[in-house]
């Protein structure tokens, strides 16, 4: 880990959602259909470790909570009690620190909310009944912002913001549960200055397209990336 001094190699890791792709580092989208923090901190290890091609991340977002909420009776294969989401949330941030990513370095997404009218016709679609409710995905989201203070991370909260002054959220959901092309413009416009903190030091991989030699790009563009 460089520290206050990332170098040219240093990335910015997702484990869910990949908002844009940078000219200072990488971006790895992570995202797991279905998974939940019980599943998501058992594969963390293979995902990032010391010494493999994710070599000093930038930043990490670790956004869960959608699947663990879902309710017991009606989908207890993805459902994660609250207790053991806060556990896994945190032991997901101790194991990044472990592997030299600190805690400033991770950001929290909490769940959005739930559409319920909307996901109850998939779930019925699908021949089940209603497994999730917003005022539970709400109890997540709301422990997901404990977890953020009690260890010292940033943290996005998509589930209020996405409710704010009472706002129609529903077109941010594509079926009521996941999130629309509208739902990921909203997510990257309010996770991108926190994104931007991080990244706002490093150093051009890549020179912007106005500074590309017209007559010989190779000058600009085959350089050592310090632009």
């Amino acid at each position: 880990m460089t520290g206050s001094n990332p170098t040219d190699e240093e990335k910015y890791t997702l484990l869910e959602y990949c908002p844009v792709k940078l000219q200072k580092c990488d971006v790895l989208n992570r995202g797991f259909s279905g998974y939940n923090t019980r599943w998501a901190k058992i594969i963390l290890p293979r995902l990032i470790r010391k010494g493999n091609s994710l070599d000093n991340p930038v930043a990490v977002t670790i956004f869960f909570g959608a699947n663990d909420s879902a309710l017991k009776d009606e989908n207890p294969k993805q459902h994660i009690p609250l207790e053991e989401y806060v556990a896994n949330l945190k032991s997901m941030v101790q194991y990044l620190k472990s592997v030299d990513v600190p805690e400033h370095r991770v950001i929290l997404i909490t769940p959005p909310p739930l559409c319920e009218t909307a996901w109850e016709k998939e779930c019925i679609m699908q021949g089940c009944k209603l497994n999730r409710l917003n005022s539970v995905v709400g109890e997540y989201a709301n422990v997901c912002l404990q977890v953020a203070q009690d260890c010292g991370t940033d943290v996005l909260d998509l589930w209020t913001l996405m409710q704010k002054d009472n706002e129609d959220f529903s077109s941010y959901l594509s079926d009521g549960l996941h999130l629309s092309p509208k739902g990921n413009e909203f997510l990257f416009s309010h996770l991108w200055p926190l994104i931007e903190k991080k990244v706002s030091s490093l150093p051009l991989l890549l020179p912007y397209w106005k500074d590309v030699a017209e007559a010989q790009p190779e000058l600009s563009l085959l350089g050592d990336g310090d632009h």
